[in-house]
């Protein structure tokens, strides 16, 4: 059928004029909610790129050229075009459901600030697993290729439902493991025990969610190793999420003392290193509890809360080796499971402790000429105390007791400027002296000392310092030099930072 000259003229110059002035205006459109963040961009220019150009080849084969709609060709232009709008329309859905605008996004997390994180339970969009946006996005398209099928080609669908009702038993069989994990995996859809992101026990194995597909769950273990778990496997196995309900993770240690060790000291120095240790949270409280009275002596058992599951191994080791240097300065004693006489190991132990003290006083050059009866006195009275590098021996604002000499390793002494910041002060090595300052004039320390490296420290306390200084008045001049340097150095590290007014 041939169309009025009319007619064709007037297609023929809506088509000259309409199309490029379409895709001018989706252009404009397009650049516009690009520079407002709006994912609809993205749509609209598969619709000017695509489906437009589609749409005018069809208007141009039917109304201009007359071809026959049954002809190859304009069935050929009818699939494309049927093609870009199953594009197009999947881009839209993706959009609709699945995404959302930078304003939103930024709006959404100045909320989520503002909850303390909790704002991303709020956005749905981020609840719905890809599992099922990939079977949305597999409807369509089935749809899609039904329609085009049905409508563009004629074909009977009644037969091809035959064909697949026939064919699908038979992949079925063929496949029942891998379609018995996507049934497991739509299950696992609407009752969501895990997302992306939590740390999960399955079985023997145990790591982070990485990726949730159609078959199976991809985790990666703390040694960076990846693992693929079918479904099937996941349905059929208890599942241990460490980061639900909350993502703070509770740790578990049993250490065992001696009986002669008061169970208040013990769960004081316990709860002490832990509060002290890095990664370990001050909310929920940690708790230190006596668990059992055994041969060998007393078990406790210290439970805290770390920030993520995947920390615990590194905070766990920080805080046995913490455990050991407490052990050594507050003198408890982990015993063995076996039969001991104490008395003989508690005189060798202040035999060897009575020997290091003596070998460090000797070397300390603060101490040169000191007569032998103060001497015997210091080795007598002092304590020896060790700490971790890392730890702090006291903190600024403490009251010190004691002059520290130190007898092996580095430390630092640490103050708070202007704005906040911690600054080093000074630094502090073998036969250097801390403390001196807190001691002498009452007032509390005005900086932190903290250990660099391993580092073992005598402890003079206050009354036997104080009797040095009136034995050995050269003792009394350098503390009070030591005293006028640092006070100096602590005020110029307070000030390094002071904003100009």
């Amino acid at each position: 059928m041939e169309l009025p000259a009319d007619t064709l003229t007037t297609a023929a110059f809506g088509l000259a004029l309409g199309f490029p002035a379409l895709e001018l205006m989706l252009s404009e459109a397009i650049q516009y909610l690009r520079q407002q963040g709006r994912p609809l961009a993205g749509t609209l220019q598969i619709v000017r790129n695509l489906l437009i150009p589609a749409l005018a080849a069809l208007i141009f084969l039917t109304y201009i050229l007359h071809l026959d709609p049954e002809s190859r060709a304009v069935r050929f232009v009818e699939t494309v075009l049927w093609i870009c709008t199953l594009v197009s329309t999947l881009s839209l859905f993706d959009i609709l459901l699945f995404s959302e605008s930078d304003e939103a996004r930024q709006t959404r997390a100045r909320r989520a600030s503002a909850a303390d994180g909790e704002g991303d339970l709020d956005r749905w969009q981020a609840r719905i697993p890809k599992l099922f946006r990939d079977l949305a996005r597999v409807f369509l398209i089935l749809v899609g290729a039904a329609i085009i099928l049905s409508a563009t080609w004629n074909i009977d669908l009644g037969g091809l439902v035959a064909a697949l009702g026939v064919g699908s038993v038979v992949i079925g069989l063929a496949l029942q493991d891998t379609l018995g994990s996507i049934a497991a995996g739509i299950a696992l859809l609407f009752e969501q025990p895990f997302k992306k992101g939590d740390w999960l026990k399955v079985g023997e194995s145990e790591g982070k969610v990485t990726d949730i597909n159609w078959r199976a769950v991809r985790i990666e273990t703390i040694d960076n190793v990846q693992i693929n778990i079918p479904h099937l496997i996941i349905g059929k196995e208890t599942i241990t999420n460490y980061s639900q309900p909350i993502k703070a993770h509770e740790e578990e240690i049993f250490l065992r003392y001696a009986y002669r060790h008061p169970p208040n000291l013990v769960k004081q120095v316990l709860k002490a290193t832990a509060l002290a240790t890095p990664g370990i949270l001050t909310e929920p409280e940690v708790e230190v509890e006596t668990v059992k009275y055994e041969d060998s002596g007393i078990s406790y058992r210290v439970s805290f809360y770390i920030d993520g599951y995947q920390d615990r191994l590194k905070i766990r080791d920080e805080y046995q080796t913490r455990i050991w240097y407490a052990n050594q300065r507050y003198n408890l004693r982990i015993p063995h499971p076996i039969r001991e006489i104490h008395q003989i190991e508690t005189t060798s132990h202040e035999v060897v402790q009575g020997e290091k003290l003596t070998l460090g006083l000797q070397s300390m050059p603060v101490l040169v000429d000191i007569e032998a009866e103060s001497f015997a006195d210091l080795t007598k009275e002092a304590i020896l105390n060790t700490f971790a590098a890392g730890e702090e021996v006291f903190a600024e604002g403490d009251q010190v007791q004691a002059l520290y000499l130190i007898l092996a390793g580095r430390a630092q002494a640490y103050v708070r400027d202007a704005s906040g910041e911690q600054r080093t002060a000074y630094s502090l090595s073998r036969g250097d002296f801390f403390g001196e300052i807190s001691l002498f004039t009452g007032q509390p320390s005005g900086v932190t000392i903290r250990a660099t490296e391993d580092l073992e420290v005598m402890l003079i306390a206050a009354a036997m310092a104080q009797a040095l200084v009136d034995r050995k008045p050269s003792l009394a001049r350098e503390l009070g030099l030591t005293i006028e340097t640092r006070s100096k150095l602590i005020e110029a590290s307070k000030m390094a930072a002071t904003p100009r007014s």
